[in-house]
């Protein structure tokens, strides 16, 4: 079981990074889930999941997630073949946490150097930023 601590990683990229590492067989524990950041203009990041929580009906979906950590693992969904027997077999490998829980307090988690952001003029978007601003009570 690897611990990957996810503060100030960019979603997209770690993402793909843990899928491929699902697909090959590993457990994961993605940790701080809250702290990995989105780049990227504020506005059009908070326009694309405003409109992806927006988009379907209640009754039928698609249904978008609103906390971070289904965010998370619903990223990591887009990029293993999650109806197929080996993706649906990858996503049960996959657990998400928003901090740090009680089990895992004293284990030092790994980082993603490839999934660090580069400096940008602009601060990137935290994942707890957007969920607040979808109606996320964390």
């Amino acid at each position: 079981m690897t611990v990957v601590d996810a503060s100030g990683l960019i979603l997209g990229r770690a993402a793909s990074l843990i899928a491929k590492r699902l697909l090959n067989g590993e457990h994961i524990v993605v940790v701080n889930a809250e702290k990995a950041v989105v780049t990227g203009s504020r506005k059009q990041v908070l326009d694309f999941y405003t409109a992806a929580r927006a988009r379907g009906s209640v009754r039928s979906g698609p249904h978008f997630p609103r906390y971070p950590d289904r965010i998370f693992r619903r990223t990591v969904r887009g990029m293993v073949p999650h109806l197929k027997t080996r993706g649906k077999e990858a996503m049960e490998r996959l657990q998400v946490h928003i901090g740090v829980p009680e089990p895992l307090q004293g284990t030092k988690g790994e980082t993603l150097p490839t999934a660090q952001p580069h400096p940008a003029l602009r601060p990137p978007l935290t994942l707890a930023e957007i969920t607040r601003l979808l109606g996320a009570k964390i």
